[in-house]
């Protein structure tokens, strides 16, 4: 049988936030999800129905002709699927997979790195947090600190947590700004490709 997956779009860019900032990557953008943030930027990636579906061995072909330093799944919410039939087709690449989710479904598919960013809007599930390599949590009221710090604690102890102001907010951006310099185990992201004008 082959499975498919609902695509809103793939390309080749660069990474724009967290720790990964600047590095080449292939982004594998999956229709579906019921987070529903007030302030999303890929709105038209809620509906799964408005989407071509494409293969595994599809996606892993534009991966392979592309060469990118990392794959990542994004969405939407990549783990409203099951994962496993993706990362395994992809892992064929040799390239590492990156995972960006809200954790908002139990986990599945096999990641070299997992950014989680919490959202208050739909719980994470448990089986999130062991795995963790980067805690990323978007501000957008002061209330969003206090929802960081919860996360922050739950995340292994070597996970990188970042502050992300919510993009046209300076308000936000001076939140982010006077936290981290009192709470030095968080580091800004900034959504960098938007700054440069590439997606």
């Amino acid at each position: 049988m082959i499975i498919t997956y609902p695509i809103v779009e793939t390309f080749h860019s660069l990474q724009g936030e967290g720790y990964w900032t600047g590095v080449s990557a292939f982004f594998i953008r999956l229709g579906g999800c019921d987070v529903h943030c007030p302030w999303c930027d890929q709105k038209e990636s809620w509906s799964q129905s408005n989407h071509p579906r494409l293969s595994c061995q599809v996606l892993s072909k534009q991966v392979i002709e592309t060469q990118p330093s990392i794959i990542i799944i994004t969405g939407g919410e990549p783990l409203m699927h099951d994962l496993g039939p993706l990362t395994q087709e992809l892992s064929a690449t040799e390239i590492p997979i990156h995972l960006e989710t809200s954790g908002a479904y139990p986990l599945s598919g096999r990641f070299d790195w997992i950014t989680f960013s919490p959202k208050p809007y739909k719980l994470p599930d448990e089986s999130i947090y062991p795995l963790v390599k980067e805690l990323k949590v978007v501000i957008s009221t002061p209330e969003d600190l206090e929802w960081a710090e919860i996360h922050a604690h739950k995340v292994p102890p070597g996970a990188i947590k970042y502050l992300q102001p919510e993009w046209y907010s300076k308000k936000t951006q001076k939140l982010v700004y006077n936290h981290v310099l009192k709470h030095p185990q968080w580091r800004v992201s900034l959504q960098t490709h938007k700054f440069i004008g590439v997606r």
